[in-house]
C-alpha cells in the first residue's frame, strides 16, 4: 500500500460509495453503503463489481450516537470495534478503535472550529454550496498506547465530491494500519454530512 492514499465519494448521493486508490491509482476499498437503513451496515470490497467483500462493519444498534460498529473479516471473524464518543463528539469528533476489546487507535478531529463555521456558513442560500471547496477538516489517528498520531485524515477542495487524502505519520505494522483505515472509512460515513 503506497501512501498518500485518496478516499472520494459523492456528496449528492442517496446511496454513498466510496472508492479508496493508493498513490500508484490501485484500488483498495470500494463501498456501496445500502440507503435508507435504520442499523448501520456496510460491505467493504477490493473491487467496484461487488464480487470480492473484504471486510463488513455493522452497528450494534438502531440509530445512537454511541453505537459501537463492529468490524468483521470476509469470513466473519471480529477484527475490531469503531465506537464514537457520545457527547464528546458533538463539539470535536472523536472515535475509538479496539482491538480485542483494547483500545488500539483514536481519531479526533484537529480543529472543531471549521464545524461550527461550516455549519454557519452552509445555511446561506448559494455560498452554503461553496462551503466543500473552503472548508477542509483534518482528523489524526493515533496509537492508544503512545498518542502519537499515525495517519491523518484531510478534507481536500471539491464542490460535489467528498475527497479525502490520508496521510502516513508513522510507520505501524499492516494489520494496524488496515484497522485504522476500516475506522476511517467509518468515520468519514458517519462524518460525511458534517462538512
Amino acid at each position: 500500500m503506497q501512501f498518500p492514499l485518496e478516499l472520494r465519494f459523492k456528496v449528492p448521493a442517496i446511496s454513498p460509495q466510496i472508492r479508496v486508490q493508493d498513490a500508484a491509482g490501485q484500488l483498495l476499498y470500494y463501498v456501496k453503503q445500502k440507503a435508507f437503513k435504520l442499523r448501520e451496515a456496510i460491505t467493504i470490497f477490493a473491487d467496484e463489481a461487488q464480487t470480492s467483500p473484504r471486510f463488513r462493519i455493522a452497528a450494534d444498534r438502531i440509530l445512537d450516537v454511541s453505537a459501537s460498529y463492529h468490524i468483521e473479516d470476509q469470513h466473519g471473524r471480529p477484527i475490531g470495534t469503531v465506537r464514537r464518543r457520545g457527547m464528546r463528539s458533538l463539539w470535536k469528533a472523536h472515535y475509538e478503535i479496539d482491538r480485542d476489546g483494547t483500545r488500539a487507535l483514536e481519531i479526533q478531529e484537529e480543529n472543531p472550529w471549521l464545524k461550527v463555521v461550516d455549519g454557519l456558513i452552509g445555511e446561506i442560500p448559494v455560498v452554503g454550496l461553496l462551503t466543500g471547496y473552503f472548508l477542509h477538516p483534518a482528523y489524526i489517528v493515533s496509537s492508544a498506547a503512545s498518542s502519537d498520531g499515525v495517519l491523518r485524515v484531510e478534507k481536500r477542495p471539491a464542490l460535489f465530491e467528498g475527497r479525502y487524502r490520508i496521510e502516513r505519520l508513522a510507520p505501524t505494522d499492516d494489520a494496524t494500519t488496515e484497522l485504522a483505515l476500516l475506522g476511517i472509512l467509518m468515520m468519514v460515513l458517519l462524518e460525511r454530512n458534517r462538512g
